[in-house]
């Protein structure tokens, strides 16, 4: 098996001395295709030279014609392009960092990948670690479980104090049971005491709406009739304000007149002072009339939000009384059905217990299991190392190792001496 690993190695690998470019045979054959190879090469370069300056001119009108774009551009335009075009280019060698990543991970994962598909031994020894890294967390999962478990003397100290623990939560819950039997007293006391207050604060709240709502009859009654009654007066006002110009007109009229006359009768202008007193009082009534009106609206426009707010506070109030009286009543018939209480602790008393059993079958047969495991795995394990295969496979796996690293410094190498070669050959055809 030792010797089919090593031609296996060989046939994949190459021998390590044919890759080694300092010796004399790789120098002859260097040698001898050097002068064949010249005139390739120079063929070879023209034609490249030829492309790569057609493609540089292309490149360089592309470069004029963006930057041709890039002046065209506003300022704000310009700084975005100038910030995006930096970020492109950090992305970008990001980029070619996680490509060269990929890509070696890639050569990596290949190459272990032939070397497990060309040995059949490996593919066993994978197998093998896999199944005992299986066999190893079964292992550790058991030792756990076996350790939370505990002693027999331990189990049953536990579960001695697991059922005191029980009886006192019993002991607990039917004291709790006959504080709840208190406060559902208690409670249906206040829900009495709540009803007959609730019946009173009816009675008043219905008084009281009763008397908010005829004033609000009376509200809009006036409301309605407010419109037609402010015209009236506005008109009577319009009215009088014309008669008290016309008056004033006629007064004025009358005293240009008095200048002219040289006598006029006392009683004349007693009964033309007792008209522009009256017509006086009669403005003065109007206006005030007019401004009685309004405040009498705008407090009855108070009047009305008030009404509105109180009504919605005894809304609230009520809703919040009759769900408080059903979380209360729900809480009665939750709490009187203690028989149900009951049953439900036992139940689940009965099924800690069925519970406790069953874990402590499944405890020892995982003990079994476990001990069963432990000799396959010893025995696995002694086999392993005392087979002679496996420790020649270990010493081949550091050989090949060290082998492939020989390979590839030699190769890389190889490579810069070509490249060198081809150099000094453009640099002599140049000449």
């Amino acid at each position: 098996r030792i010797r089919a690993a090593s031609a296996a190695y060989t046939t994949a690998h190459g021998n390590p001395r044919s890759l080694n470019p300092l010796s004399k045979a790789r120098d002859r054959t260097c040698n001898l295709m050097v002068p064949r190879q010249i005139g390739i090469l120079h063929t070879f370069d023209f034609r490249k030279e030829k492309q790569i300056r057609s493609v540089e001119e292309e490149i360089e009108q592309e470069k004029k014609a963006a930057e041709d774009i890039i002046k065209n551009m506003s300022p704000e335009n310009q700084v975005k392009y100038i910030e995006m075009k930096n970020t492109n280019e950090k992305l970008l060698q990001e980029i070619d960092t996680l490509q060269q990543q990929l890509d070696s991970l890639n050569m990596k994962k290949e190459s272990l990948e032939s070397e497990i598909a060309h040995s059949q031994v490996k593919q066993e020894a994978v197998l093998l670690h896999e199944k005992l890294y299986e066999l190893e967390s079964h292992r550790d999962q058991m030792i756990a479980e076996d350790k939370s478990m505990g002693s027999p003397m331990e189990e049953r100290d536990r579960l001695l104090k697991q059922v005191k623990e029980d009886n006192q939560e019993i002991a607990s819950m039917e004291r709790q049971l006959t504080d709840i039997k208190e406060k559902i007293n208690q409670f249906s006391e206040e829900i009495r005491q709540l009803d007959l207050d609730l019946e009173e604060h009816q009675g008043e709240m219905n008084q009281k709406y009763k008397e908010l709502k005829k004033r609000e009859e009376n509200m809009d009654t006036f409301m309605e009739t407010f419109e037609e009654t402010k015209n009236q007066e506005l008109e009577r006002k319009v009215q009088i304000e014309a008669n008290i110009v016309a008056l004033l007109e006629h007064s004025s009229r009358n005293i240009n007149r008095m200048k002219q006359i040289s006598s006029i009768t006392n009683q004349e202008l007693k009964m033309m002072q007792d008209d522009l007193n009256f017509k006086s009082t009669e403005m003065q009534k109007s206006q005030s009339t007019a401004r009685n009106l309004t405040s009498d609206s705008q407090r009855l426009q108070l009047d009305l939000q008030k009404m509105e707010l109180l009504e919605s506070k005894m809304t609230e109030e009520q809703q919040s009384l009759k769900s408080k009286i059903k979380q209360m009543i729900s809480d009665l018939e939750t709490y009187n059905d203690l028989p149900s209480l009951k049953s439900a602790g036992e139940e689940k008393k009965k099924k800690l217990h069925q519970e406790r059993t069953v874990l402590s079958t499944r405890r020892n047969a995982f003990k079994k299991i476990m001990e069963k495991l432990n000799v396959e795995y010893e025995t696995l394990k002694t086999q392993l190392q005392e087979n002679e295969t496996h420790s020649q496979l270990t010493n081949l796996e550091r050989k090949w190792q060290h082998h492939e690293q020989n390979n590839f410094t030699e190769i890389k190498f190889s490579i810069k001496y070509l490249i060198c070669t081809k150099h000094w050959l453009t640099y002599v055809g140049n000449k």
